[in-house]
C-alpha cells in the first residue's frame, strides 16, 4: 500500500492535473442581447396569427383545451382580442410546444429491456451456479 503511494508515474500525474487542468483561467465572452418580442413588420401580425393556430390544430393542445374545458369556437374568440404584442408572444412559444406523444412507450420500452437483462443475469446466475 505504501508502495503505491509512492509511486512516481501517478505523482507526475496528478502533478500535471493540478498544474494543467485545475489552475487553468476561465474563458468568458460576452453573451449576445436577445432579439425583441415585438413584431417588426406590419404583415407579422397574419403570419403570427397562423403560427398560432397551426400550434392549436395540434392533438397535444386540442386534448389540453378540451381538458381545461374549452371548446375550438372560444379559443379562437380570445384569440381575436388578444393584442398584437401577445399573439406574438404566443407565435414565438408555439415551435416549443412538445410534438408528439407522452413518454409512456419509452417507458415500456425501458422496463422492456431492464426486465430481458434482469431474466438474463438471473438465469446466468442459475446455470452458474448449478455447473459448481
Amino acid at each position: 500500500m505504501v508502495s503505491m503511494m509512492r509511486n512516481r508515474t501517478v505523482a507526475a500525474l496528478v502533478t500535471f492535473h493540478l498544474v494543467l487542468f485545475v489552475t487553468s483561467p476561465a474563458f468568458a465572452a460576452q453573451i449576445p442581447s436577445m432579439g425583441s418580442t415585438t413584431p417588426q413588420a406590419g404583415n407579422a401580425i397574419p403570419n403570427d396569427i397562423a403560427s398560432v393556430r397551426q400550434a392549436l390544430e395540434t392533438r397535444v393542445v386540442r386534448a389540453q383545451l378540451d381538458a381545461y374545458g374549452l371548446s375550438p369556437d372560444e379559443v379562437m374568440s380570445k384569440l381575436s382580442s388578444l393584442s398584437p404584442r401577445q399573439i406574438h408572444l404566443l407565435a414565438v412559444a408555439s415551435p416549443d410546444l412538445p410534438v408528439g406523444g407522452d413518454a409512456r412507450t419509452l417507458v415500456m420500452i425501458a422496463v422492456i429491456i431492464m426486465a430481458t437483462i434482469a431474466a438474463y443475469s438471473f438465469l446466468g446466475f442459475i446455470m452458474g451456479s448449478t455447473q459448481n
